[in-house]
């Protein structure tokens, strides 16, 4: 996918998640968020918004920490999110591809970047939005699953801070079975997981053992593997599958 796509996707999730939120109501609870509330997820999606705004907009090539929580409620938050979200999107689509600024998953260019992680961010969030109206999310393209489950796994789990860990070393398998070619296999041990696309064979060209294999409809694995649904479906040691369950979270911080 390219910038202009996931562009055009942040900008469809983002009104569906407020469209949502409005329907749903500030004070209901989020299902995939244990313990949010609508309002909770609003405040904390539109934080992250106008967070990465600021470092496209402003050019900044270091850290540097989120404006903090509005104390917003109700039709003022959802045009404070509107508005943040909005932001977001002119600013992306707006900007020089050469825009120089801080990242933190590897990408073929800053804008790339932030167009990607919040296309996702906001995506996910969307289906917490509507997790609070009960019933079945609207669906995920395949297409921006499989890029999604390429980011979570050999970018955030790709990084020294993931917990997802294994006293001995395992082998999880992640298939897609609506596309051909998404395959993932993920090398479990004490140290960072180590994911890469494909089928893999070992070096001397021997079929790879598979702990345990998680399947799917891409749009299916994109959200249980960000634990908003359930796996479709577990194969082997399902230990594996609680691990990922229990240690994958991407928290904020």
């Amino acid at each position: 996918m390219d910038i202009r796509e996931f562009v055009d996707t942040l900008d469809r999730e983002g009104r569906s998640l407020a469209a949502a939120a409005e329907k749903a109501g500030m004070g209901a609870d989020v299902p995939t968020c244990a313990g949010w509330q609508v309002r909770d997820l609003v405040r904390h999606t539109g934080m992250v918004h106008r967070w990465a705004t600021s470092f496209v907009a402003e050019g900044r090539t270091s850290y540097h920490p989120d404006g903090g929580l509005p104390d917003l409620d109700h039709d003022d938050l959802l045009t404070w999110f509107r508005d943040g979200h909005r932001r977001l999107v002119d600013t992306l689509a707006g900007s020089s591809p050469d825009v120089r600024c801080w990242t933190f998953l590897p990408a073929p260019s800053p804008l790339a970047f932030w167009a990607r992680r919040q296309a996702h961010e906001t995506t996910v969030h969307r289906v917490d939005a509507e997790s609070a109206l009960g019933g079945d999310p609207t669906t995920v393209p395949p297409d921006f699953a499989v890029d999604g489950i390429d980011e979570l796994l050999l970018g955030f789990h790709g990084r020294d801070r993931s917990s997802v860990r294994t006293e001995e070393p395992r082998v999880l398998r992640v298939r897609a079975t609506d596309l051909s070619d998404a395959v993932w296999t993920v090398r479990l041990s004490p140290g960072p997981p180590r994911a890469e696309r494909g089928d893999h064979a070992d070096s001397d060209h021997q079929d790879v053992h598979v702990d345990c294999e998680l399947a799917g409809p891409a749009a299916s694995l994109y959200l249980a593997l960000w634990n908003r649904a359930p796996f479709p479906s577990v194969t082997g040691d399902a230990s594996l599958a609680t691990l990922w369950r229990e240690k994958s979270g991407i928290t904020w911080s």
